[in-house]
């Protein structure tokens, strides 16, 4: 047997499972489908004001129009009018009163869009405008708030505050964010014998569509089966806001005793749906002579919108990474949701970890500048380290921090010493073009923070030809999950990927399931199929011993690789035969797998705990240049070193670092929201909101992306860690760049530079001017 041949594809390059589908335009889609025969589609009524009393709906003369089937409204609905997550504020169709531009009133279902937009125009809505709130110092001079507070303490703040050498305050707002996923929200429900259903939804949450489905409909959950066949993009868009669109599909398929599918447009899911949490936060920051944080005070608001959604689990998170990499010996962190009169905003890749980051990047930039010291020099004296620099905020120990390992290795692989000096060469010499580096580090918490999402399953099935079809209770949404999941069962079964196919997500395969979020796919899910797996080797290593002639004792010497079941002195039986001799031996051939993280505590009363199970860290050093006469800026360079533990598919969690960080740097630089005066988006589509793109800015010239070497993690399925998330952060370094490229155009002795987010060519120029800079 060839060396090749019984190689592990683990730890190893691999190609995306999908990856020649996606290509070639073969990949499925939920709009891909073939239409079921009889199906109807659908079109929101939407609320066109921002916040109003309904004082007149009438859908009569819509609903007699040629090709429209039903104009449902909340009436129409028969279990519960909500759709929210955890809160129970936000009913499916509005009754009496509209709280966002956008909000759903109506559903048309007809026999094409033409007719249901004939529809909507038929439909007869008329509201009485009321105030409305549109931004967090609004909210906050108002009192409008959602319910809960959550607060961090240690130490005595206001002490070492006033005893510090060098005290700062100051208000850091971080903006807004579109997903842009490519695949839209969609939905498809089919009704089935004896009423129940079967959904198509692009959901990171196929549970939780179940539920919403069973609760809006009135029925059990049973009777409710969610498929979430690939996604194009998810992002955390899609890990609540996608049950609206499936429920609303059901309640449609129940009223019409037909297939509709309810499908979003661009324009309409910009407009409708919500963004990354803008935050608005306020702080007191003091420091040592030599840039060692000794307090921070931090009042934080999160900019919900109109509903709860998961804001309050998005604010505790900007609470736990208001640290970052960093330790602070004294502090007070308070946060609130704001409410506001805008679609409901959502979870996005970070989930507030970002917002936090944010916070504590800006503070340590103004401390580095007012002291004359270099900022990658102040973030790193701030690094934690041993006892008693190793607690958070909230108490939790920080254990194998690698934040130090990884500065010194990428402070010498990018030459970032040598290259301040190259850059200050430059600028002396260049006067209308100008250049500043920075370097960013992140350390970023892993695990749901609710402790009862961390658990997830498995369902593998073996057939009598070898071949092998896995079920697990992930999403996949480009990510390369479903491929992760084929290594780990590959690697357990000791088969080639090829004899193994990965099932779509679906809730009567693995029921119960948490969100594909938190960047924990790979964690809960990889330990479930790992589980199911290792049952099925068990199973069936007592039949190969039997096929093999070897005694009970010697049956953990069996080794399962090459697609053959193999003792140390090279005698083999094929894996299939083992399969084959197991179903003659009436032994079954499927087991499950489960998996919970263990010790995930917090309480948030007195703000302690250990909501993470482990930390992911890495850094950037980032190259910019900027245009003086228009604020212009483009990315030279950038080096990356990122700790994904023992990579389970280095290939991939390469890709993911570079996508993470592409998408930070779009949220950071050019893709700007623009709401006016009434709550209406102006920026709902690609010809006014920008996201990066190859051979255009923001996108960096020189992009090296290096994974951590010898970095296994304990606990964690086959010694990897969670990607998805923790690399978004490094982006927050374009900040620190821009602000250095912009004070480079002023006296030395000018050392605060205001530069709102997103850093855009005009904010740019306008932190510029505002230095006086010719």
């Amino acid at each position: 047997m060839s060396e090749k041949s019984v190689q592990s594809p683990l730890h190893r390059p691999s190609s995306h499972e999908s990856a020649w589908q996606h290509v070639s335009g073969e990949a499925i889609y939920i709009d891909d489908m073939p239409p079921p025969s009889g199906m109807l589609v659908a079109q929101l009524v939407v609320s066109p004001v921002a916040h109003g009393r309904i004082v007149r709906l009438d859908t009569t003369k819509a609903a007699a129009l040629p090709g429209v089937a039903a104009v449902l409204t909340a009436q129409d609905i028969p279990g519960v009018n909500d759709i929210s997550a955890i809160f129970h504020d936000e009913p499916l169709l509005a009754t009496t009163e509209v709280l966002c531009q956008g909000q759903a009133v109506a559903l048309v279902v007809g026999d094409s869009y033409e007719a249901c937009r004939r529809g909507v125009s038929a439909v007869e809505l008329e509201i009485e405008a009321l105030p409305a709130v549109l931004d967090v110092p609004t909210a906050i001079a108002q009192q409008s708030m959602h319910a809960g507070v959550h607060v961090m303490r240690r130490g005595d703040v206001d002490t070492a505050l006033a005893s510090s050498a060098l005290k700062l305050s100051g208000v850091v707002e971080s903006p807004d964010q579109d997903h842009w996923y490519l695949e839209t929200h969609v939905a498809l429900a089919i009704l089935e014998e004896n009423r129940t259903l079967r959904v198509y939804s692009s959901t990171q949450h196929p549970a939780e569509v179940q539920a919403k489905i069973g609760e809006v409909l009135g029925i059990p959950r049973a009777d409710v089966v969610v498929l979430a066949p690939r996604m194009g993009g998810g992002f955390g868009g899609k890990e609540t806001q996608g049950a609206h669109f499936a429920a609303l599909a059901s309640l449609a398929a129940w009223h019409c005793r037909r297939p509709v599918k309810v499908w979003l447009n661009r324009d309409q899911d910009m407009m409708w749906t919500g963004k990354r949490h803008p935050f608005y936060s306020t702080y007191e920051a003091g420091f040592d002579t030599d840039g060692r944080i000794c307090a921070l005070k931090v009042q934080t608001y999160a900019n919900a919108g109109w509903a709860h959604d998961l804001s309050r689990a998005i604010l505790d998170r900007c609470l736990f990474h208001l640290d970052n990499t960093y330790f602070i010996p004294n502090l007070h962190f308070e946060g609130r949701i704001a409410k506001t009169h805008l679609p409901s905003n959502t979870a996005y890749r970070g989930f507030g970890g970002p917002q936090g980051i944010v916070v504590i990047e800006s503070v340590l930039n103004r401390a580095a500048r007012k002291l004359g010291l270099d900022p990658a020099e102040v973030r790193q004296r701030n690094f934690y380290g041993e006892a008693p620099r190793n607690r958070t905020p909230y108490d939790q120990e920080v254990v194998d921090s690698r934040a130090r390992r990884i500065y010194d290795e990428l402070m010498q692989s990018s030459r970032y010493h040598a290259r301040q000096k190259e850059v200050a060469d430059f600028n002396a010499q260049s006067r209308w073009i100008k250049r500043g580096l920075a370097f960013q580090p992140v350390k970023f918490g892993i695990s749901f923070t609710n402790s009862m999402l961390n658990q997830a399953g498995a369902l593998v099935l073996i057939y009598t030809d070898g071949t092998v079809q896995i079920n697990h209770g992930g999403t996949e949404m480009g990510q390369g999950l479903h491929t992760k999941m084929r290594v780990v069962a590959a690697h357990c079964l000791g088969l080639p990927q090829e004899r193994i196919r990965v099932m779509h997500t679906a809730t009567d395969k693995v029921p119960n399931t948490a969100a594909t979020a938190a960047s924990s796919g790979a964690d809960l899910n990889g330990q479930a199929v790992h589980e199911a797996c290792r049952v099925l080797v068990e199973r069936l290593r007592p039949v190969a011993a039997r096929m093999l002639g070897v005694s009970e004792g010697e049956q953990h010497t069996l080794c399962f690789a090459g697609e053959a079941v193999s003792l140390p002195n090279g005698q083999s039986v094929s894996f299939s035969k083992v399969v084959q001799q197991a179903y003659v031996e009436q032994i079954s051939l499927s087991a499950t797998g489960y998996y919970r993280t263990p010790d995930i505590w917090y309480d948030a009363e007195q703000g302690r705990g250990k909501p993470f199970h482990y930390f992911a860290y890495g850094a950037a050093v980032l190259e910019v240049e900027v245009n003086g006469l228009t604020g212009e800026h483009r990315l030279l360079q950038v080096d990356i070193l990122h700790d994904v533990g023992d990579s389970l598919i280095p290939s991939l969690d390469r890709g993911q670092v570079e996508g993470a960080f592409i998408q930070g740097l779009g949220w950071l630089t050019c893709e700007e929201l623009i709401w006016d005066d009434k709550g209406f988006l102006r920026t709902h589509s690609p010809d006014t909101y920008k996201i990066p793109s190859y051979g255009t800015a923001p996108v960096p010239e020189r992009f090296s992306v290096q994974l951590l070497e010898d970095a296994a993690q304990a606990a964690v399925i086959h010694g990897s860690k969670a990607v998805g998330e923790p690399p978004f952060m490094l982006a927050i370094g374009v900040m620190t760049a821009l602000q250095e490229a912009v004070l480079a155009f002023t006296p030395a002795a000018a050392r605060e530079v205001e530069l709102r987010l997103p850093c855009t060519a005009e904010a740019v120029l306008r932190a510029i001017h505002a230095l006086g800079a010719p």
